[in-house]
């Protein structure tokens, strides 16, 4: 794959980011983020809908692996199997990592939500580039990038113990390909013939952590929070990407 612009534009926002964000003193995690606006308890289970809203994860992520390991992710690239399938069981892992850390929310339980999602955010950006850019570079990158996600977590974890944490890494490892992801989009030709699906995923993971935001907000007009809807559109986000890997097809080759 010869180098051309596109990569170094793209190149030029990996190193930007990078530097933005460690020119930034450490950021620890506030100990506000784990008190949620709806905490009721039902069925003798603390914080019961942001823990029983993570069930269509687990699902989609079960739906997501049984698709690809029986080869019938038709709307794939075959090279990238390991990467659909590394999406999927970070989908399902996600689900049972964010109602164990719902259940009893600390910054110990919410390692094992983070966890999953590094696995994810990695996956889904090593898909990105094969189905874009090249399959090739994409294999070649899919493991140093999941390792660069789990070690982001790894080291918040430890900084938080050492009384000085630090997210930095791990909101680098979360936002910088959502930056890039479009820019990829827009600058590369997909080699399937239909991107909007990976559009409508982008977009719904953004209505997704606005109804995070506004969790208070939506939970006082709605009388159901936004972080449980946050559960429900993420999942709906990964169905998303599951429907693409059954109906896309191949528009050319690597």
């Amino acid at each position: 794959m010869p180098t051309d612009n596109r990569l170094r534009i793209m190149l030029a926002v990996i190193v930007a980011a990078i530097i933005a964000v460690f020119n930034v003193d450490p950021i620890a995690q506030n100990p506000a983020y784990h008190d949620f606006a709806d905490q009721r308890r039902i069925f003798n289970i603390d914080n019961f809908f942001n823990v029983l809203t993570n069930l269509p994860l687990v699902i989609a992520g079960i739906i997501g692996i049984r698709l690809v390991a029986s080869g019938q992710a038709r709307g794939g690239l075959a090279e990238l199997k390991t990467m659909y399938l590394a999406f999927f069981i970070g989908v399902f892992l996600s689900g049972l990592g964010s109602a164990y850390y719902h259940y009893q929310p600390d910054n110990q339980t919410l390692f094992w939500d983070r966890l999953p999602m590094t696995i994810i955010f990695m996956a889904l950006f090593a898909v990105i580039i094969g189905e874009y850019i090249s399959t090739q570079l994409a294999r070649k990158l899919f493991v140093p990038l999941l390792i660069l996600g789990i070690t982001s977590v790894v080291y918040w974890q430890i900084t938080e113990l050492n009384g000085h944490g630090d997210l930095r890494a791990y909101g680098l490892v979360q936002f910088l390909p959502v930056l890039l992801i479009p820019l990829i989009l827009r600058l590369f030709d997909s080699k399937l013939d239909n991107d909007k699906s990976i559009w409508g995923v982008l977009g719904i993971y953004a209505l997704a952590k606005l109804m995070e935001l506004l969790d208070i907000q939506i939970y006082n007009i709605a009388g159901f929070s936004g972080h449980s809807l946050k559960h429900l559109t993420v999942a709906f986000a990964a169905l998303i990407f599951y429907w693409a890997l059954q109906e896309r097809t191949t528009t050319k080759k690597d």
